[in-house]
């Protein structure tokens, strides 16, 4: 697995590698770009992960890892909190968490046994997912402490790919898919939580990384978004708020998946203050074809 990150100190939005040379395609944002960029090169093998500095193609640091056979690791290509998750435990479930920028090791968050990881995009929170695929949790990376708890459901199932919301404080959401073929969104918005948890007996004697785990309010489900058991990939494009007169607006979050056997679909999810949730597929169609047909859309409410 390669990852390019960089840090520049003028505009850029997009930094892309060719192939495996050092030449890097650069898009600015129309604000006056650098030429100063340090870019880093994470190649992730099955018993060790090699950081490269991109400018001079030598190598910042080898780390011995655990045996990693699915080539687990997580990426926050922030510039101030350039964050790197390896897998730290085949066993007992932890991750170990290295600063890209300048390899070392910042912390060790402990788990359960991994199937996929992801950090913020502010580098604040990293999300995993146990092997069994029933329970996922966030967790602080500055304190290595547990922020939140989910539980995805009571059966197995491999969670295939996990994305926070793209906001640089807080994310509102986080989005997974499984290899059940449903999609599988949690809310971490502190006052929405809060909002909900008060009006529950649970509130008042469980601690609130328990109830998080607990209250489905906090979990929203759409089946068979993809077919059962083909590999999936997503990112979480945008989340607003409605405008309304609601101490606790609606949420509209768009949802992008891509599947290992070539289909790329847009999906828009709409949450309401009671909690009720619906989702409209807006675009669907087969990269491997490049063909695009006309889009499917259905509308499912879910109590």
């Amino acid at each position: 697995m390669n990852l390019c990150m960089f840090a520049g100190l003028g505009g850029f939005n997009i930094v892309e590698m060719l192939f495996g040379t050092n030449l890097l395609a650069i898009v600015g944002t129309g604000e006056q770009s650098s030429n100063h960029i340090m870019c880093r090169l994470v190649v992730v093998l099955q018993d060790r992960t090699f950081v490269y500095d991109l400018n001079s193609t030598t190598i910042l640091d080898e780390i011995e890892t655990v045996p990693n056979t699915k080539g687990l690791c997580a990426f926050a290509p922030n510039s101030e909190e350039c964050y790197l998750a390896l897998p730290a435990s085949t066993s007992k479930g932890s991750a170990l968490v290295y600063k890209a920028s300048k390899p070392e090791l910042i912390c060790q968050v402990i788990c359960c046994s991994l199937s996929a990881m992801v950090f913020s995009l502010n580098g604040m929170y990293l999300a995993t997912a146990s092997e069994k695929g029933t329970m996922i949790r966030v967790h602080l990376v500055a304190q290595a402490t547990k922020s939140h708890s989910f539980r995805r459901g009571t059966y197995p199932s491999t969670i295939y790919s996990l994305a926070f919301s793209p906001s640089v404080d807080l994310p509102d959401v986080l989005v997974a898919t499984s290899s059940s073929g449903s999609l599988h969104m949690f809310f971490l918005d502190a006052s929405r939580n809060a909002r909900r948890q008060a009006n529950t007996l649970f509130s008042s004697v469980i601690p609130g990384s328990v109830t998080d785990a607990l209250d489905p309010a906090n979990h929203h489900v759409i089946h068979n978004v993809v077919t059962a058991d083909i590999k999936s990939c997503l990112a979480v494009h945008s989340v607003e708020n409605s405008q309304n007169s609601s101490k606790f607006p609606s949420l509209k979050t768009v949802i992008y998946i891509v599947t290992h056997n070539g289909y790329f679909r847009e999906y828009l999810i709409g949450t309401t203050k009671s909690n009720e949730s619906s989702w409209l597929l807006e675009r669907e169609f087969n990269l491997l074809d490049a063909y695009s047909g006309s889009p499917k859309q259905n509308e499912l409410h879910i109590d």
